[in-house]
């Protein structure tokens, strides 16, 4: 799984990540493709940020703390991620398994 978060923090720098209010509208605007949510994240928010990737049709992953995703990214409070570039969602979906 750190693999998974030093690509994450290489398409932090490349700028090819969404987070916060901007997730929901890039799933929406299907420039997603992959979302990965904490496992720590509420109910209410997996449940909201997993109902508009199956609806738009886009792969989400619920694994890991929310501290590692904001750590990876140097973001506070970081819940969900969403992957903008298809080469890191494929990178990170390999790593995974």
């Amino acid at each position: 799984m750190s693999n998974i978060y030093g690509t994450l923090g290489i398409a932090n720098v490349a700028r090819k990540l969404a987070y916060g209010e901007t997730l929901i509208e890039k799933i929406r605007a299907k420039k997603c493709y992959l979302v990965l949510i904490a496992e720590d994240a509420s109910d209410n928010t997996k449940k909201k940020i997993m109902d508009k990737c199956e609806y738009y049709n886009v792969k989400y992953i619920v694994d890991g703390s929310s501290a590692a995703l904001s750590n990876a990214i140097g973001r506070a409070n970081v819940k969900a991620v969403g992957i903008l570039d298809r080469g890191f969602a494929n990178s990170i979906m390999k790593k995974k398994g």
